[in-house]
């Protein structure tokens, strides 16, 4: 979301939501919560005026408002309610990763990792967890809405927000957004799901044109936001900044034949805030302006009025537009739970944080079992990337801030609104430290590659800690920044048994795999990350992370290479970008062209080894993938085996059909059974507005990542047509 640099600049406490606003008002007949969401509101509107229809369609961004009105809370939004009614304000938090900063002194709140983090688990239980804890913060923060639910695919490895998303699959991404939401939802929160859509890069992103065939984003792009609104149900979808074939996102036709009617949402779309660009966007499908004060003028205050009034605009889509927000209201339970604000415990809520990141770090190498780490009478060289401090989180609107975070001023072409580079207070360091036994543990800040190099060969092993700083705002380059290559090229050099760990927000380079003995992907391990690195060092967790993003070889080894203008420029002029690529994301792409990635989708390493067999592929009206998974190695693991359609009776493009998460003791084996959503095995049918399934041969494998074919087969299916 745009946050200008009144973030930086504007500074203020809490302030708790107005005691009773919420409360029922006295002959309410929608207080009675065995009526249906639709009826009650319904109920209220018998009771609303024009004027009061059209006070809940437009919000205020809290940060411009000065004196802050009573009850206000200092975050991302504000709409005022009725409290004759008892309809609530809405008090709304940025809350992708916990609920976010905006600002506020002496704040606190749990950080989780990043949504590349979570979505690495491949675990609809931790989303779910995740999002529970942070709605149950949010509550007791004074919010009721959270600006959650990031399910934008990972299309272009240099988009400065791939870190608050949940990778390149439309199904992974979707199946754990849906999660997460219906995880925030139960804490009595509304969620959105954003940003609607293919908002996949920051460079131009207020003006970018995504172009892109209908049939392709059905496939891809919006078939993750499907998924993800039938699993979670969110009561509200954020539109997005740019442009989609070039018509806005928020006055894009979409938001009313895709997500309305095709998918029977029954939610309430708001804009991101600033990207309202005209009226027509109540009658493309927008109910709700956010942050009024960045757009051009209150589209959706007087002029909707007056719209209404002259018969431009339907009172009856005034109506629909207040109906949908009172309905979400009713069905997530807003209105009959009011908030208490009160509580919090980070440190207990710490624990949840904790497990997304011990399951979503990634082992990426491990040359000749350097790791897990074992007792080391030389000692242990710890090195770069403020390791004695804490790990590193990403910026933007979705920044969490918890007590104890050190700061540090953003790069150069950082946007100027930010809260800076923010460090979460779990030092990785400490934590070796404490695992170390008898052993010498030092540490150099990495600045002076030559001092560094020196201390690793006084070593027995060298940990070198490596960064690439992500923000909303700007893309970036995949290269890590700050000479951080020659930084570990010279410690490898001066130490074979050299470690790198890794704090980013997406996919990187690695020009010295070669010469290090072991990586491990840390993404931004959020509140606890610096114990859950030290875990997985130490074996005291085994490593069950697996990517959800491939990693690309080369700068240019995307369907785009890197966005168009120079990384790191936020708002050039406007610009479109061809997504010609169409639904190959990621390693459908690498597998159409047959380019080799530098690591793939689903890769993970274990500290123990697993074999598959037995396989049995069934077809008919549904396809159905059976196999057994084992455990052959000498200590207990998780296992992510997936299944893969690599050819369909009139088309290849390989496609993740589904995957199963398998906790295994030594030796033990269980079977495992995966039955294909049939849109995944489906093509998209312009003509007929809908999923086409081809009657024929299906070949699918499984493996253990998206290149591994370990087990083949195939199956026939009937042809069938598809709702949309």
């Amino acid at each position: 979301m745009l946050r200008t640099a009144v973030i930086g600049a504007l500074l203020g406490g809490l302030v708790m939501s107005v005691a009773g606003e919420a409360a029922g008002a006295p002959d309410a007949p929608w207080m009675d919560a065995r009526l249906s969401p639709d009826r009650r509101a319904d109920l209220v509107l018998n009771r609303m005026s024009l004027d009061d229809e059209i006070g809940l369609l437009h919000g205020q961004f809290p940060l411009l408002l000065t004196p802050l009105p009573p009850g206000v809370v200092k975050s991302a939004g504000f709409v005022p309610g009725i409290p004759r009614l008892g309809v609530p304000a809405l008090h709304e938090s940025d809350a992708s990763l916990g609920v976010a900063n905006a600002g506020r002194d002496n704040d606190d709140a749990t950080p989780l990792p990043s949504g590349l983090a979570l979505a690495s688990t491949w675990s609809a239980t931790l989303a779910f967890d995740g999002g529970a804890m942070i709605g149950k913060e949010a509550r007791q923060k004074g919010f009721n809405v959270l600006l959650a639910g990031g399910v934008n695919l990972l299309r272009d490895p240099h988009n400065g927000r791939n870190f608050e998303y949940l990778g390149e699959d439309p199904l992974l991404a979707g199946t754990l957004d849906g999660a997460s939401i219906r995880g925030i939802q139960s804490q009595h929160v509304v969620s959105t799901a954003k940003h609607f859509v293919i908002n996949d890069q920051e460079t131009g992103r207020q003006s970018i044109s995504a172009d892109i065939g209908e049939a392709a984003l059905r496939e891809s792009d919006l078939l993750a936001f499907e998924i993800a609104i039938e699993t979670g149900n969110p009561g509200s979808v954020m539109c997005a900044y740019n442009r989609i074939n070039s018509v806005y996102a928020c006055e894009n036709p979409l938001l009313t034949t895709a997500l309305k009617r095709d998918w029977g949402w029954r939610g309430w779309v708001m804009s991101d805030w600033g990207a309202v660009h005209s009226l027509e966007s109540a009658t493309a499908g927008l109910d709700q302006e956010s942050g009024q004060q960045l757009d051009k003028q209150v589209f959706f205050d007087k002029p909707l009025k007056q719209a209404v009034m002259t018969g431009e605009i339907p009172a009856s889509r005034v109506r629909d537009m207040a109906h949908r927000i009172l309905r979400s209201l009713f069905a997530v339970g807003v209105i009959d739970h009011p908030l208490q604000p009160g509580g919090l415990d980070t440190i207990a809520d710490a624990a949840v944080s904790a497990r997304v990141a011990e399951q979503g770090i990634v082992l990426l190498k491990n040359q000749g079992g350097l790791l897990p780490l074992m007792a080391h009478g030389g000692g242990i060289a710890v090195i770069g990337s403020h390791a004695d401090v804490g790990v590193l989180s990403g910026g933007g609107s979705s920044q969490v801030i918890p007590s104890g975070s050190i700061r540090f001023p953003a790069p150069k072409g950082g946007p100027a609104w930010g809260a800076g580079v923010v460090y979460h207070p779990s030092s990785p360091l400490k934590e070796i430290q404490a695992r170390a036994g008898g052993a010498a543990v030092r540490y150099d800040d990495g600045t002076d590659p030559a001092a560094a190099a020196a201390l690793a060969k006084g070593a027995d092993v060298a940990v070198v800690f490596a960064h690439q700083w992500a923000t909303e705002g700007v893309d970036v380059p995949l290269a890590l920044p700050d000479g951080q290559d020659a930084l570990i090229e010279a410690v490898a050099a001066a130490n074979p048994r050299t470690i790198v760990v890794l704090e980013t927000g997406g996919p990187v380079l690695m020009p010295w795999l070669d010469k290090v003995g072991a990586v491990l992907e840390a993404w931004y391990p959020g509140a606890r990350g610096g114990d859950a690195i030290a875990g997985i060092l130490y074996g005291q967790i085994d490593p069950s992370g697996r990517l959800a993003a491939s990693f690309p070889a080369s700068e240019d080894a995307s369907p785009h290479g890197a966005p168009a203008g120079q990384p790191g420029v936020a708002s050039p002029a406007p610009i479109a970008v061809d997504y010609d690529e169409g639904s190959d994301v990621g390693y459908r792409w690498y597998a159409k062209t047959g380019r080799k990635p530098l690591f793939p989708f689903g890769y993970g390493l274990s500290y123990t080894s697993f074999r598959y067999g037995g396989l049995k592929v069934e077809g008919g009206h549904a396809l159905s993938v059976s196999f057994r998974v084992t455990n052959t190695g000498a200590r207990a693991g998780i296992d992510t085996p997936q299944v893969y359609l690599s050819r369909g009776p009139v088309r290849v493009q390989q496609r993740l059909i589904g995957w199963s998460r398998v906790a295994l003791a030594p030796g033990e084996s269980r079977r495992v059974t995966i039955v294909a959503d049939p849109r995944l095995l489906a093509n998209w049918n312009d003509q007929a507005h809908g999923w086409s399934l081809d009657g024929g041969a299906y070949e699918v494998f499984v493996g253990s990542d998206s290149v591994e074919a370990t087990l083949k087969g195939r199956a026939r299916l009937q042809s069938a047509s598809l709702r949309p």
